[in-house]
């Protein structure tokens, strides 16, 4: 683009910011200069990096920007002990989980909440609350369903793989082929103890240009990926009721002590229908545990 502004004869260019993809590096931005344009850099850099959050975190940090969406009771619980979950919030909070995997490159999920609800976390196009030409737009990419089973659990005729074309990834390769037959693809990623290699996959799926990955969990995974500090966000719907003592909680992630309590910087709460949504991050002195 920046050859086509020159060949325009622009006078002057305002960038919000050099684009940190390293193979552009603010070339583009030097060629304007060399030709006497005119250019202002830094301009609502804030926004702009907040705007393109997943692509930056990509290009700086080779991994996607993860966000987490959970959903509880004013008890902070997830599902009853029997693992019934539909539903804790409302439509409304329903839809507004419909736009998050509409804008995100990648929904991951794991075996226990396929297995538990029949999910398919799909982009459901009644439920976006969007108008016609928003709607189309939303369907024309729909993120890559990525799911985490190590033991390979979930049963191929399950409504998940019957949605589309899959990504799984476990621990084993076996079964590889069967995988490929059906139409979805298996990636091998096996950690000391034998289970995913929750960091490596993030990793992998930037390297296929995922930038922002929405994970809708139960507590097990979850919790894993909040104890290895991989969560840059967590949208957190809230429902105004309790489910009891004996539901399951909101994350798995075992503390004994209050110094271990993971402190996180709420950014904005809201009313979304009868529900209320919490958009919080780690605090910066948390946000990588030791």
């Amino acid at each position: 683009c920046a050859e086509a502004l020159v060949k325009a004869g622009v006078a002057r260019v305002v960038a919000a910011m050099r684009d940190p993809n390293p193979l552009v590096a603010g070339r583009g931005l030097e060629r304007l200069r060399s030709v006497g344009i005119e250019v202002a850099s830094g301009v609502l850099e804030g926004e702009a990096r907040e705007l393109n959050i997943g692509f930056v975190k990509r290009m700086e940090h080779g991994l996607p920007y993860l966000r987490a969406k959970l959903a509880m009771s004013l008890d902070g619980r997830t599902a009853m002990a029997n693992g019934e979950s539909q539903w804790i919030t409302g439509p409304a909070a329903r839809a507004e989980v419909q736009r998050l995997r509409a804008r995100s490159s990648v929904v991951l999920t794991g075996a226990d909440t396929v297995l538990m609800d029949d999910a398919r976390l799909t982009v459901r196009a009644a439920e976006l609350g969007l108008d016609a030409e928003q709607t189309d737009l939303a369907l024309q990419r729909p993120p890559l369903r990525v799911l985490v089973d190590g033991r390979q659990r979930v049963p191929l005729d399950a409504p998940f793989f019957h949605a589309g074309p899959v990504l799984v990834a476990s621990a084993s390769s076996a079964r590889a082929e069967t995988y490929r037959a059906a139409g979805h693809e298996l990636l091998a990623l096996a950690n000391a103890e034998g289970r995913v290699d929750l960091p490596a996959l993030l990793a992998a799926l930037a390297e296929r240009g995922a930038n922002e990955v929405l994970l809708e969990a139960g507590p097990r995974l979850a919790g894993a990926f909040a104890a290895l500090g991989l969560i840059d966000e967590y949208q957190i719907f809230v429902a105004a009721k309790f489910l009891g003592s004996s539901a399951r909680p909101l994350l798995d992630l075992p503390l004994a002590r209050m110094s271990e309590a993971r402190e996180l910087k709420i950014l904005d709460i809201r009313a979304v229908g009868d529900d209320w949504k919490v958009c919080a991050v780690p605090s910066a002195a948390q946000a990588k545990p030791d």
